[in-house]
């Protein structure tokens, strides 16, 4: 009986211990194997050596699969390694199998999930996969699936991917242009979003690359016509005329597209205004109010826009409009004003230096006595646009531009040694204008 009891004991064990070491189990068939073989790749991989790798880690793939995540992160480095050694597309294949392996045997990590591997996914499949119109669709439906699944914690280089791939999706006539024009609205308020979140820290920067990736491709895509964007958005607009998530967007997309002309934009703006009075929506009002040159009925909405806005960036904006209609009503202290506002955010807006150029160069005839007086304007103006040119690379060519036409105003050597005033002498401008500048002459 003790004999028969023991033998059962023993069956146990044996069973147990059998499925201990199963497939599914962490340490796959072997423990002893699966241990000395992620050993031996790992120390490959170090040495970038993929081809010797490749041995070790498929036994560890094939036999260990639930082991550890460093099995497919590896394998995603020896799979991409080889590729570039060998240009074997069959590699890419094979980094496919690593990402729907990671995703069952790791797919509920919280924070390199099946939303994480499934951009990888996409991403490489669109950056190495061929560039077919099935394979760029294969890539950018694993691109959305992660962006369903991830939301605002989305990888930015992930966003950055679907936009490119969505592109040349619509250059291969796969993706419809209000498909594109409803993604790159989505994608902007992510990146808006992003930037927000991450004020201040090294991650904006990351949203501000994702938001000047979508505007450049958005603006070559050939979607962004007026025309095109009356005729998609109108409908949208009049299903969503509660909607002010979706008011804001048709809004910024217009007003983005220099589209403020269209009736559309007009609706949109009033409708948004009457649901939201924020920031935003009356200083799309403003807009529409400079584009029908009703100069105070702007300016009202825009100091309001400014008196609301917490977002300094979107203040930057405000003041900088305000500074263009002071200068298209003459007020040009007031335009000067603005301005510096603007430069108090950002410095280096180029923009903001232009325009109190301008608004220098517009005073001139009134500034001083006499011709030579009035001459010495352009040498502050000049050096407006100059800063401009060397702050802004935006503004560059501009800048040059305007540094040529105006400096052909300056006062003639003869005039300034009448004056007893040498080039290089430092000249101080008064009035409102209040600027130390460096005398230079023309022959």
């Amino acid at each position: 009986m003790r004999k028969i009891v023991a033998l059962a004991f023993g069956v146990c064990l044996f069973s147990g211990a059998v499925k201990a070491q199963t497939l599914e189990s962490k340490y796959g068939l072997d423990s002893v194997k699966t241990i000395e073989n992620a050993s031996i790749y790992s120390e490959f991989v170090k040495q970038k050596n993929y081809k010797d790798a490749l041995p070790a880690w498929k036994y560890v793939f094939k036999n260990a699969p639930a082991f550890q995540m460093l099995t497919y992160t590896k394998g995603e480095d020896i799979m991409i390694g080889m590729f570039a050694k060998t240009n074997n597309t069959a590699y890419v294949d094979s980094l496919m199998m690593v990402y729907d392996q990671w995703i069952k045997y790791f797919g509920n990590h919280p924070k390199y999930g099946e939303g994480y591997i499934l951009g990888k996914k996409g991403f490489n499949l669109y950056r190495l996969g061929k560039k077919d119109a099935v394979t760029v669709k294969q890539a950018y439906t694993y691109l959305m699936k992660s962006y369903d699944v991830e939301k605002d914690k989305t990888h930015p280089l992930t966003v950055k991917a679907t936009i490119v791939a969505a592109d040349e999706l619509l250059k291969k006539s796969a993706l419809s242009k209000e498909d594109f024009i409803g993604l790159y609205m989505q994608f902007s308020d992510y990146a808006e979003q992003g930037i927000k979140s991450n004020k201040g820290t090294p991650k904006e920067e990351n949203y501000v690359d994702v938001k000047n990736t979508l505007d450049a491709v958005f603006m070559n895509a050939g979607v962004a016509d007026c025309a095109t964007l009356n005729t998609l958005l109108t409908p949208r607009f009049d299903q969503g005329k509660d909607d002010v998530t979706k008011l804001r967007e048709i809004s910024a997309l217009l007003r983005r597209s220099e589209c403020t002309d269209l009736p559309l934009f007009a609706k949109v703006a009033e409708t948004l205004y009457q649901k939201d009075p924020t920031a935003e929506s009356a200083y799309s009002l403003a807009i529409m109010f400079l584009r029908r040159q009703e100069y105070d009925k702007a300016e009202g909405y825009l100091k309001e826009a400014i008196e609301k806005s917490t977002d300094e960036t979107a203040k930057a904006d405000y003041y900088l409009r305000m500074a263009q209609l002071k200068l298209a009503k003459g007020q040009l202290s007031g335009a000067k004003e603005s301005a510096l506002n603007v430069l108090k955010i950002n410095p280096n807006s180029g923009a903001a230096l232009i325009l109190i150029g301008k608004a220098y160069a517009s005073y001139s005839k009134n500034y001083g006595e006499d011709d030579f007086e009035h001459r010495t304007v352009f040498w502050v103006v000049v050096d407006k646009f100059a800063k401009a040119k060397q702050v802004d690379p935006s503004v560059a060519d501009e800048a040059g531009t305007l540094i040529g036409q105006f400096s052909q105003h300056f006062p003639s050597k003869e005039e300034g040694f009448f004056r007893t005033i040498n080039p290089g002498d430092p000249v101080r401008i008064g009035d409102w204008i209040g600027e130390t500048t460096t005398a230079r002459f023309n022959k």
